[in-house]
């Protein structure tokens, strides 16, 4: 709220009607991210891999629909591609017995270079004149962005999950204590490839509306897109160490991601500043959950 005030302040066109959805629709795509890397943190993993899983994810789509195959079916087998991206991951982390941060980093490299090969490091462009698609990043429903709406369904389907199911207590559970989790009967590597699942076929959409918005998909899309999810996790107050933080913090810290980006923009801030407030944040949460879990 205090970030809010002042950016209303130091420039009035912040909280004017089509600013604001415009923070909104940005905030879809990071928010999206964000809470598949809050189930991911929560197990005491990380998935360095978000973003190029989106790249990825958007340029398989485009080129799907550039081959003349349907729009809906394209951005089906879009997040089908996104959740085996993610399932792979799981896979190496789970059975492959490799820690989240190395098996991620390795599948980020591996999956924009697979985006670059598919694209020959061109955007994909004209692939549709579909207005089912166009919606998707750029329609309105009852004057409300329909990547807003989007947003928010999908964060009360996970909120339910997470609060409602035994797959959610198993998420918590893995999280707070591993060792006993396994004593207790849970599935633990079954657990972990289906959050690192449902990160990849969250990633995808994520791509998929970004590809709607911009009527592209470029290579490097989502390029340090996972910088923001992380920080929108851990601003909202899960913790690095799993087994403690809600969903609900994920949308608020992604809200207060998206409403920085757009006020140092719209204040002029060279985007070199942006870089270190953006790090100066994410520090700042780090520490503060640090001093918590001490």
């Amino acid at each position: 709220m205090a970030i809010v005030i002042v950016l209303s302040i130091m420039s009035p066109q912040f909280l004017d009607l089509d600013n604001l959805f415009n923070v909104l629709r940005q905030i879809s795509i990071i928010a999206l991210l964000a809470f598949g890397m809050t189930f991911v943190i929560l197990t005491g993993g990380i998935d360095l891999s978000v973003g190029s899983t989106l790249a990825l994810a958007g340029a398989l789509t485009a080129g799907f629909m550039a081959s003349g195959i349907d729009p809906i079916l394209a951005v089906l087998l879009g997040v089908i591609a996104g959740a085996v991206m993610g399932a792979f991951n799981g896979v190496i982390i789970a059975k492959g017995n490799v820690a989240p941060f190395i098996a991620t980093l390795a599948t980020m490299t591996i999956f924009r270079g697979l985006t670059l090969v598919y694209t020959d490091g061109r955007p994909i462009t004209g692939f549709t004149d579909s207005v089912a698609f166009d919606m998707i990043g750029k329609g309105y429903f009852f004057g409300i962005p329909v990547p807003v709406i989007m947003m928010f369904v999908i964060f009360a389907i996970l909120l339910f999950v997470l609060k409602k199911t035994v797959f959610g207590r198993h998420v918590y559970a893995l999280g707070g204590n591993e060792e006993a989790s396994i004593l207790s009967g849970v599935k633990v590597n079954r657990v972990k490839i289906w959050v690192y699942s449902l990160t990849g076929a969250l990633s995808a959409l994520a791509g998929i509306i970004l590809t709607s918005r911009l009527g592209s998909a470029a290579p490097n899309a989502g390029f340090t897109y996972e910088l923001d999810a992380i920080a929108a996790v851990v601003l909202g107050g899960t913790s690095l160490s799993g087994g403690r933080g809600w969903i609900f913090g994920t949308l608020i810290g992604a809200l207060i991601i998206g409403v920085l980006n757009n006020g140092l923009n719209l204040l002029g801030v060279s985007s070199n500043y942006q870089q270190i407030v953006k790090g100066g944040v994410i520090l700042l949460a780090v520490l503060l959950d640090r001093q918590k879990s001490s």
